[in-house]
């Protein structure tokens, strides 16, 4: 009788950047500038959100105004809309 190999591939997680709009009562910083990415009622502001991974495991979330990220050279990649 023939078995099926009981390995499992384990998904290898890494951090990645998303873009979206500031939502009203934001209270992020930066993670570049260190200031408040604010909520404008009249302008309609992107902000790009990082889930970060370290070692295969969530570690945190970070913040950035578009233009600081395109600063720090897109550390977490091509953010997604």
């Amino acid at each position: 009788m023939a078995t099926k190999s009981a390995t499992k591939t384990k998904k290898k997680w890494r951090s990645r950047a998303v873009t979206r709009t500031v939502d009203a009562g934001n209270s992020a910083y930066c993670a570049v500038c260190d200031e408040l990415i604010k909520f404008r009622a009249r302008i309609r502001a992107d902000q790009i959100i990082c889930n970060v991974y370290v070692a295969n495991k969530w570690d945190r979330v970070e913040h950035f105004h578009p233009e600081c990220y395109k600063k720090a050279k897109a550390p977490y990649g091509n953010p997604a809309d």
